[in-house]
């Protein structure tokens, strides 16, 4: 009955939204001038967001960060962290609001239009690698954070980032970067007139070996295509994507290994291990505008592979060949988002609509699990076949109820349908699901340049495909229980934000949120498994000011308490392993054409990332770290600039992540429960020459 429901209305939105469209047709039109943001919270006195804790970030504010990594970018969302635990090639490990995310199973992320989430993945559920993003040409990232925005679907329940690209750059792009441990890196960009649009082309190529002494010896190369078009009356842009990258890793250490002098700190217990990727993907987006009205709809195709080879626990299982594995990974994903706005007027109340509908279906002809040594297979664990499809949709309405408040509801309906074909006929099998989301936000205000939010509302992440189907342990042979397809999580939050003082944005939020079942990092698996339900609370304050023309400067703080939910009924403790607690940041950006030093440009971070609980009691806890880096410029002339990054200033020894598990050192006589870390990097320079022309 549910899947016939939520099917009807479904096929309701669909007839519903391309006759609102066709009016758009016959409204009055008006071409206005374009208008830059620059501000990470949006302005006063009227702001429009939804939310205390949502806002965008341009590229102003992006360009001069220091950014060891690409999915450093996503940084700039206030209290998230962006760590590594393995290569370069792999996906970053992301922390927010009391979660470790792992690959981005709770934080939804799209690139122009495009999900980057992987359902069902070899590594980790949501895995999201940003390695196929040139920075230099992206032009804001939007962030929400919480299940309040109506338009976020599945992997949104910490919240949501949007990274959109430029139509056109307004400089052509040349830069030449090098640094310590062999690391180049070349990027070219230009932008032109073409057909009577505009087309941009970007490309970067680049490797390093980091500094381990197994070397990375990356190969990564990223090229981007997109043209910009007048269609009707609307525009389309048609972006094709391409990026591959191979590496050597190394992953996390052992402490016992390099407090006895066995391992150096950057040493590796199997140098073999890394991996392969590639990604290409074409995405078709057209939007069309009016006085009242907005039509956007995006189409996308993606063909992705990984192979990634892990050691994390040595020679606990295998103690000849090592317990190297390797996770495969073999999809091609395609969907759609439709979606359409319209401005009104409801008893003399303005009203705005917001209504869309999305499909996303992944192809897996491949997702396996397989015992390697030196990446030559030994064994298959588990392959699997999955179609897996998540159809949503949804309907927000915002009214403005007098000049100080005004509601925000929506309401979400997906549906996901798995089908599982697995080397294992007990493990194959078909599961479906259906989700209602309801939200709901009341804004207060302005009152002196100040609002106030309150938010509430039901959001999700779905789980794997092949937990939804299992039976049977395919390493123990052991029977297993199902998990659910999707897992809902319920948030509330509330927030002020103002701008009292000149200059200065001000953001506040108290928020909580409670999920249905917990994913765990398993150690000795590498992966992540559906566990108890949990319960986060927590408060962050934003700050960003702008106190002359080409400065900003932000500082962030957050605190959250992670817990599971169930009254620990086996007695093993309530704190969920590797939850955030505590970080900070504090940065200034001074770019071009600043007011302040003629010529010069930069910038400054510092980033504190505090301690976790490592296990479930509490009693082992990672180190916190401290890690501050700048970078500065010149301009020489209209075409040519230098640049020079410094990481990890202080040469601070501490931890990109640590983790706590079993694992088994060659010649020890049994296994050991030890703390297993990933240095982050020491202090490294890079220099750069940029031309623009």
């Amino acid at each position: 009955m549910q899947q016939r429901i939520a099917t009807a209305a479904l096929a309701a939105g669909f007839v519903w939204l391309p006759a609102y469209a066709g009016g758009l047709q016959s409204l009055p039109t008006t071409q206005l001038d374009a208008v830059r943001v620059t501000a990470s919270v949006p302005d006063a006195p009227r702001s429009m967001a939804d939310s205390a804790s949502s806002g965008i970030a341009t590229a102003e504010q992006l360009q001069n960060r220091p950014r060891l990594r690409p999915g450093e970018l996503m940084e700039v969302v206030p209290g998230l962290i962006v760590t590594q635990h393995s290569g370069d090639g792999k996906a970053n490990q992301y922390f927010l609001r009391g979660f470790n995310l792992d690959h981005g199973t709770d934080f939804r992320t799209t690139v122009a239009g495009m999900p980057a989430n992987q359902s069902s993945h070899g590594h980790g559920q949501g895995y999201t690698d940003l390695n196929f993003v040139i920075p230099e040409l992206v032009e804001t990232l939007r962030y929400s954070k919480g299940t309040y925005d109506v338009a976020e679907g599945d992997f949104a329940t910490a919240g949501a980032a949007r990274l959109e690209f430029f139509n056109a750059l307004p400089q052509g792009l040349a830069q030449v970067k090098y640094g310590e441990n062999n690391y180049q890196r070349l990027v070219a960009a230009q932008s032109v007139a073409l057909a009577g649009g505009t087309t941009l082309l970007g490309l970067e190529a680049s490797t390093q070996d980091g500094p381990w002494q197994v070397p990375e010896d990356t190969g990564k190369f990223n090229a981007l295509l997109r043209h910009t078009q007048p269609l009707a009356s609307g525009t389309l842009a048609a972006t094709a994507l391409f990026y591959r990258n191979d590496w050597t890793a190394t992953d996390q250490v052992p402490q016992r290994a390099v407090q006895s002098g066995a391992l150096d700190r950057f040493g590796s217990l199997d140098d073999s291990t890394g991996g392969d990727t590639r990604r290409a993907s074409l995405s078709l987006d057209y939007t069309q505008r009016s006085r009242q009205a907005l039509l956007s709809a995006t189409a996308y195709a993606v063909d992705y592979r990984l192979n990634l080879f892990s050691n994390f626990t040595y020679f606990l299982d295998n103690p000849d060949d090592g317990d190297q594995f390797e996770q495969a990974d073999d999809r091609r994903t395609m969907g759609f988002t439709l979606g359409y706005e319209r401005h009104g007027e409801w008893l003399g109340r303005h009203v705005h609509h917001r209504l869309g509908t999305e499909l996303r279906h992944d192809d897996i002809g491949n997702v396996g699990l397989y015992k390697t040594a030196r990446r030559q297979r030994l064994a298959t664990v588990r392959e699997d076949a999955i179609q897996q499809t998540v159809l949503g949709g949804h309907y927000g309405n915002t009214i403005e109820w007098t000049p100080w408040l005004r509601s925000i509801a929506g309401l979400r309906l997906d549906h996901a349908d798995f089908e599982v074909r697995s080397d294992n006929a007990a493990n194959s099998g078909t599961a479906d699901d259906t989700l209602v989301s309801p939200k709901l936000s009341l804004v207060f205000g302005p009152w002196q340049q100040t609002e106030v939010f309150l938010n509430a509302g039901s959001g999700f992440h779905s789980n794997d495909a092949r937990g939804a189907t299992a039976s049977i342990d395919p390493v123990s042979g052991d029977a297993v229980e199902a998990v659910d397809p999707l897992v809902r999580g319920r948030g509330a939050e509330l927030g002020v934000q103002t701008r009292l003082v000149p200059a200065l944005q001000t953001a506040l939020t108290v928020w909580g949120l409670k999920l249905d079942s917990e994913l765990v990092y398993i150690g000795d698996a590498g992966n992540t498994e559906a566990s108890r339900p949990s319960r986060r609370t927590g408060v962050e304050l934003a700050n960003y000011w702008t106190p002359m023309t080409g400065l900003i400067v932000d500082a962030d703080v957050a605190y959250s308490r992670a817990r599971f939910d169930d009254g620990d009924p086996d007695g093993i403790g309530r704190e969920i392993p590797s939850a955030i607690e505590r970080t900070a940041s504090v940065g200034i950006v001074l770019n071009e054409g600043n007011a302040l030093a003629a010529g010069f440009f930069g910038g400054a971070r510092l980033r504190y990332f505090g301690s976790r609980p490592l296990i479930e009691d509490g009693s082992v806890r990672s180190s916190p770290s401290t890690l501050v880096n700048l970078r500065g410029g010149y301009v020489f002339n209209r075409h040519l600039r230098l640049a020079l990054d410094v990481f990890n200033v202080f040469d601070r020894e501490v931890s990109d992540i640590d983790y706590f598990y079993e694992s088994q050192l060659r010649g020890e006589a049994a296994p050991v429960e030890d703390i297993h870390f990933h240095p982050a990097e020491p202090r490294t320079v890079r220099a750069s020459v940029i031309a623009r022309f």
